[in-house]
């Protein structure tokens, strides 16, 4: 999957390589990088379909850093790569059995985002539409499950956002981004419940941003 952001970031410079070629004759007013540094809230809007024990998830939210690097091909046309990692408690809710504490799960999301900037107004506002591959690593199954797997997943991320400038180079971010991400899960309950049982997890998070940019 690393392959197709990979793909879609070339696919997206070529077609505003012509944009870029024309700044280039025009003479450059604007910077064409970015770089920010955000304090995030990723605050999961999660809900499952589990098999055999029915029941719910409840996955905790979680405040993280998160750095972002912008390239603008034209004064309002971007691209983002925005890089974070989150670790969240999993528990599986009203089943039949009652409430599984499934332990805790690392998420390492890259996502990457085509943005359109307002850029000739005072506060700067933009809004983008992307894609995600979500890995999930470092699990802890808790003290119920044998052993609790997460299936990489690709999904889509929509962002809206505002930029203030401080200075020539420095300005301030507020940012909102919704990530439309499902897994399927798999939990080995051999020694509690006698069976493994699957599970449709949808995490879908909103992940509110605060934080300082540089352009460059």
């Amino acid at each position: 999957m690393k392959e197709v952001l990979v793909s879609l970031l070339v696919v997206v410079t070529f077609v505003f390589s012509g944009y870029s070629q024309e700044d280039k004759k025009e003479g450059l007013d604007y910077s064409k990088w970015q770089i920010r540094v955000r304090g995030v809230v990723v605050n999961p809007d999660e809900s499952a379909t589990i098999e055999t024990i029915g029941g719910n998830v409840d996955i905790s939210t979680s405040v993280i850093p998160e750095v972002d690097i912008t390239y603008f091909f034209t004064k309002n046309i971007a691209a983002e790569l925005i890089l974070g990692t989150t670790k969240h408690n999993v528990e599986a809710i009203s089943t039949a059995p009652g409430d599984i504490d499934l332990g805790h799960v690392w998420l390492l999301p890259p996502t990457l985002t085509l943005q359109y900037h307002f850029t000739e107004l005072v506060v700067k506002p933009y809004v983008g539409a992307g894609v995600n591959y979500t890995i999930f690593y470092g699990v802890d199954e808790g003290d119920v499950a044998n052993d609790v797997d997460y299936d990489n997943s690709f999904g889509f991320a929509l962002q809206a956002g505002i930029d203030y400038d401080l200075t020539d180079k420095w300005f301030l971010n507020v940012d909102v981004k919704k990530i439309f991400l499902q897994t399927d899960v798999t939990v080995d309950a051999t020694s509690a419940l006698g069976a493994t049982v699957g599970a449709d997890v949808d995490i879908n998070p909103w992940l509110f941003g605060l934080g300082v940019g540089y352009k460059f």
